[in-house]
Order: C-alpha cells, then structure tokens, then sequence
C-alpha cells in the first residue's frame, strides 16, 4: 500500500472540484483569469489593486513578434509538422537566462541588494550604486537591464506607473530604479527592460523567486498559440524561416477609444 501524501491546491470530489477551498463553479464569472492564478499560486484571492497589476503584467509579455527565440522556435516547429502542444512547447523550452528567465535572475539581485540594506542599514541608492560597480568591474551582465531594440522599454514605464498608482511599489521597484541610477553614474545608460519591472514588482508583491518565471511564460502562451496557427495557415511546410525579412501586414495603428466607442 502506497504511503499518504498531502496536497493544498484542489480538491476534487465527484461533481465539485475546489481550488485553494473555493469552488470552481463559483469562482467562475466572479473572479479573472490572473485572480485565478494567484489564487493556485499563492493560496488566496489578491487585492483589486493586485489584480490591476497582475492583469497588467500578464499583458505586457503576451507576444513580441516573431524575432524572440520563442516565437522562432515555435513557427519552426510547426513547419515540421509539429501538433500545437509540440509548437508551444518548443517555444517554451526556448524561455531561459536571456530570454524571459532574467525575472528570476534580476530577483536575485534585488534580494541580494535587499539583504544589504537591511544588513548594513544603508539606503537603496547606495546598495545600488554599489552592486553596480561591482558587476562593472567583473564585466558581468546585470539581468533585468538593457535591451535589443527598446532604448525605453513602454512596458516598463507603464507597469511602473500601475505600481505608483495602487501603492504597490516599494522597496523592490525602488531598488531596481537605484540600480539604473548607478548605471547611469558610471555614463552608461540602461534601459529597465520589461522582465526588469516585473521582477521589482514581484518581490513588492512577496512573489517566492521560484515562480519568477512563470510570470513571463504564462502570458507568452497565448502569443506562442497565435504564432503556432499563423505559422500553420499561412506559410508552407518546412521553410527557412528568417525572422529579419518579415514584414507586419495586420490593423493600422489603433486606438482604445475604438473599442469604447469614444
């Protein structure tokens, strides 16, 4: 006989299934989709202003074109023939240190920083100024900065912005921007790039840095999905596919007001 073990995410009986003690049948048409994700994740429902910046981030990494390894590995993989779970997978997999996993990178260095604070009862401006000068002087890579195209990352501004309003920012944001501060000191300026502010915000929101991840490949799945179906009914089996010659032939630019009718 099998030895007992225990679970505290759902519970599942004929004709009712529980998450986190909530019925499913109840939480839906009453709770979003990112409510329901931190709920599985977390063990509770958030806050609306949770909810707002959770929404928020989930948005902001949907998709970013067909350069990003992901999106790439997935086209190819449904030239091949590949079935859907295959394609996203693929891109998935592709999700590591330089793309999308620097949310789990740049965490570490802000707790890191964090530790400092508090050990040596020093403002986060100087913490910051000093691990930056310790990264530049080993030439090594500080995750969460810079960016291949963005020299202002909108997403980082506007995911900053949500943070001020619903009075989630703190002292990992504030560290985060400590840091960029002493890129800029030592003349070079990075941009915060979009895993940056996330991470900053989910170490404000006590996020264990074990989920930092998840937090780009969740919204980047439905991106890959959309990838995966163009690549299928729109392109020929088995092409090279060079994400430098494509060309964007969707909507004009459009506006929310639109959709309101404003």
């Amino acid at each position: 006989m099998s030895e007992t073990w225990y679970t505290q995410i759902s519970e599942v009986k004929p004709n009712e299934i529980r998450l986190r003690g909530y019925r499913i049948d109840e939480l839906m048409g009453k709770v979003t989709f990112s409510e329901g994700i931190y709920l599985a994740l977390k063990g509770e429902l958030p806050s609306p202003e949770i909810t707002r910046l959770l929404d928020a981030i989930f948005v902001s990494s949907i998709d970013h074109g067909v350069t990003p390894p992901s999106a790439l590995a997935t086209r190819t993989a449904t030239s091949t023939g590949a079935p859907i779970n295959a394609a996203v997978a693929a891109g998935i997999l592709s999700i590591n240190d330089f793309h999308g996993g620097a949310i789990y990178n740049c965490m570490g260095v802000i707790e890191e920083g964090l530790q400092r604070v508090k050990k040596q009862d020093e403002p986060v401006e100087k913490v910051g100024i000093e691990i930056v000068q310790e990264y530049l002087a080993g030439k090594k890579r500080m995750a969460g900065f810079g960016h291949r195209l963005h020299t202002a990352d909108p997403r980082t501004a506007r995911l900053f912005d949500l943070a001020e309003d619903t009075g989630i920012a703190g002292i990992g944001v504030a560290l985060l921007k400590a840091l960029q501060a002493g890129f800029r000191q030592a003349g070079k300026d990075l941009p915060i790039n979009v895993d940056g502010a996330i991470a900053g915000i989910l170490v404000d929101l006590e996020i264990p840095r074990d989920l930092a991840n998840a937090f780009f490949i969740i919204p980047r799945v439905p991106g890959l999905v959309a990838q995966f179906y163009e690549e299928r009914t729109t392109q020929r089996p088995m092409r090279y596919i060079d994400p430098t010659s494509s060309q964007y032939n969707g909507h004009e630019n459009r506006d929310l007001q639109e959709r309101s009718g404003e």
